[in-house]
């Protein structure tokens, strides 16, 4: 395996400010599914992922949370359903897990500071300027939109420190000329956004350390300095392989590095394809091959955002609908370099077709009809025709074009072999086709030629009718096992071709049509006739049962509302009131225990309670209290409750009001609770409170 193909490929590193949503995932998966393509392909690969721990957004919500930065990402991270939890539950096959706070990472980030600031690529000044706290990113005030953060739309600060700054101007000329004349970042489109908006303006140069919090890597030789996020960050993807460090084999990045590809969202792109290149010419490092920018997943037309508070849980999609189907839906349904609506509705509607309808019911007839036609073994002779490995061998020598092959079959009218060999085709074509797409970033294109050809297998069922067929088995038998040999062929290949996207739910198809180990591989997928057709065939677990759409909808917006709640406070208290009030006007208030002779709705009204009080005064006194969602009127007759009965009356509804009943109020997951004050009935009716 010495001339094995290596392949490197990252995610971003996340920020650990909260839990991880579908649009992490999103870039998570698409890695994975490029990275599990790669190892069919026989590549040796590294796939890294991780978390970026430090910065002044991490320090305060740590504060906030009465716990130290270092539990409160720890518990975002390794903790229950954390960003590993959520990896593992999706089937995330990565390599290697960095965190920025390992001892090893933040070594190495030291001597990078170093070797840096020793060649005079970074060198201590003052920053004044704007500054986004979420972002942790500095601005200039051409780049801000109206008065904003141009990445996130949030309001920005003043900020003026001591700081150092890291020499970006200097490399600007170089780092230009790598996004114009090189395809170094894709989709092509970001290059424009970013030499218009960001260097073409005059390249400033950055800051990389603050001295206003303390949560991040020290500068070794200045200690009241942190190394700022993104050298701190970006490095990661160097560090992780060693570099700098003895918690890796330094020899493992010599192998892997530079990375193939830093697959990113595009919030980040300017990072990754302007200051990232520019640190590596500084430390005269080999630049990564490609950064690709991918789109957001929007909900309700803006970018998912916890600020927003308008996030999707994948954990909720995954346990309601699989791993796999949620895995697959994002790569099928979003071009990966564009922005993509995402909804609830349209998850559902592509599992329905896409998953149940076409690949589910290709699998599931086709495997019902060997075992109800033959008892789940087709038998020796129902496997690939001499023409068809004549056709097989055709695509293998030549890769010639359907037409072109074709051309070497006549066909009679009305023959059947016209629609095997159009079917064969197909298939032998479908590996090219879709390791096209996957080499150019593009899994949407690379599962739409899958699906190409699995609706193509359903029009062969259509078109060759195995039910009639089986009708005469005396005469048919033979064809009909052909067919039905030619339909668990192509799911084989197709099979193949889905594994880096639904792993699991791919090994169940193999064993429902008997494919061995050697009929899963790269090599067979562009190979007709590889599957045993003495086999044992069965039909099992429909892989992909269908969703209905209203029920799914409203038990997902149940689940949704129920996660809302449990992640709210279990208590919220209403803040104390800071103005004082004097004794001689808190001794006006006339506070009197009262007891409830009766208690009835108000009519026309779902809030109101009416209730008539024994004051102690020997009048009766009407009080309306909007409490009827907490008390059945019934149940507080006779209780002793306090009211203050020197309010001026008011009218509510038609009827006077003549104080007010206390109560005490306060917020549990997020819902209104209220308790009327009820005290010893032994207290007589009229007692002043004291």
């Amino acid at each position: 395996m010495e001339n094995q193909k290596k392949f490197y490929i990252t995610t971003p590193i996340y920020y650990p400010s909260d839990k991880l949503h579908i649009g992490h995932t999103y870039c998570t998966v698409a890695t994975d599914a490029m990275a599990r393509y790669k190892r069919l392909q026989g590549c040796k690969v590294m796939f890294l992922t991780g978390t970026d721990e430090h910065g002044q957004k991490i320090e305060l919500k740590a504060r906030e949370a009465g716990v130290t930065p270092q539990q409160f990402v720890d518990n975002i991270v390794e903790g229950p359903r954390g960003v590993k939890d959520l990896w593992k539950l999706m089937e995330i096959s990565y390599d290697r897990f960095i965190r920025t706070t390992d001892d090893y990472h933040v070594a190495a980030i030291q001597k990078i500071f170093k070797k840096m600031y020793d060649k005079g690529d970074i060198y201590k000044g003052t920053y004044k300027g704007k500054y986004c706290t979420p972002c942790e990113s500095f601005w200039t005030e051409s780049q801000l939109v109206n008065g904003c953060c141009p990445d996130c739309g949030r309001p920005v600060v003043d900020a003026e420190e001591e700081a150092y700054f890291f020499r970006l101007s200097k490399y600007a000329d170089r780092v230009r000329d790598l996004l114009v004349n090189t395809d170094f970042l894709q989709p092509r489109s970001r290059v424009n956004e970013m030499v218009n908006n960001f260097i073409d303006k005059g390249l400033e140069d950055l800051c990389v350390s603050r001295t206003s919090f303390n949560w991040g890597v020290p500068v070794d030789f200045d200690p009241k300095h942190v190394v700022y996020v993104w050298i701190d960050a970006l490095f990661n993807y160097t560090t992780a392989l060693g570099f700098m460090n003895d918690r890796y084999p330094d020899s493992d990045y010599q192998t892997f590095w530079p990375a193939d590809v830093h697959f990113v969202g595009k919030e980040i792109v300017r990072f990754h394809s302007i200051i990232w290149p520019a640190m590596l010419m500084s430390m005269e490092m080999p630049l990564p091959k490609q950064v690709f920018g991918h789109g957001w997943l929007l909900l309700d037309g803006g970018k998912m955002s916890k600020s927003k508070g308008n996030v999707v849980d994948p954990y909720l999609l995954s346990e309601k609908f699989g791993v796999d189907a949620l895995r697959f839906f994002l790569m099928r349904t979003f071009p990966f370099g564009s922005d993509g609506n995402f909804s609830n509705e349209l998850l559902i509607q592509t599992i329905n077709t896409d998953l149940a309808n076409d690949l589910g019911n290709l699998l599931s007839r086709t495997t019902a009809m060997a075992d109800k036609y033959f008892g789940g073994v087709l038998g020796e002779g129902a496997g690939a025709t001499e023409d068809e490995k004549y056709l097989d061998e055709l695509y293998a020598q030549a890769r010639q074009s359907r037409s072109e092959v074709q051309l070497a079959f006549n066909f009679p009218e009305g023959d059947p072999v016209k629609y095997d060999v159009e079917l064969i085709t197909a298939a032998l074509e479908l590996r090219e086709k879709y390791e096209n797409a996957m080499e150019h970033y593009a899994p949407h294109t690379a599962l739409a030629e899958v699906f190409r050809v699995i609706d193509r297998a359903n029009k062969y069922i259509d078109e060759n009718a195995p039910w009639a067929l089986a009708k005469d088995m005396e005469q048919n038998s033979a064809r009909l096992a052909h067919v039905l040999y030619n339909l668990l062929e192509v799911t084989r290949i197709c099979g193949v071709l889905l594994q880096p996207f639904m792993p699991e739910s791919c090994a169940k198809l193999f064993a429902q049509i008997g494919a061995a180990e050697d009929a899963r591989t790269w090599e067979s997928a562009a190979q007709w006739g590889v599957l045993d057709s003495c086999a044992a065939v069965h039909k099992g677990e429909n892989l992909f049962p269908r969703v209905d759409m209203d029920k799914a909808l409203a038990e997902l917006e149940e689940a949704e509302e129920a996660a809302r709640k449990a992640a709210l406070p279990p208590i919220e208290l209403e803040p104390q009131l800071t103005e004082q009030v004097d004794f001689d006007t808190f001794c006006k208030s006339d506070f009197r225990a009262v007891k409830v002779k009766a208690c009835e709705h108000v009519k026309k009204s779902a809030k109101l309670l009416r209730f008539t009080l024994d004051d102690g005064t020997g009048a009766d006194r009407q009080i309306l209290s909007g409490i009827a969602m907490y008390y059945e009127p019934e149940e507080l007759v006779g209780k002793t409750l306090i009211a203050i009965v020197n309010l001026p009356p008011r009218k509510i509804m038609g009827l006077e009001s003549q104080g007010m009943l206390i109560s005490a109020v306060h917020t549990e997951k997020g819902e209104e609770k209220l308790h009327l004050i009820m005290v010893d009935d032994a207290i007589p009716a009229g007692a002043k409170l004291c």
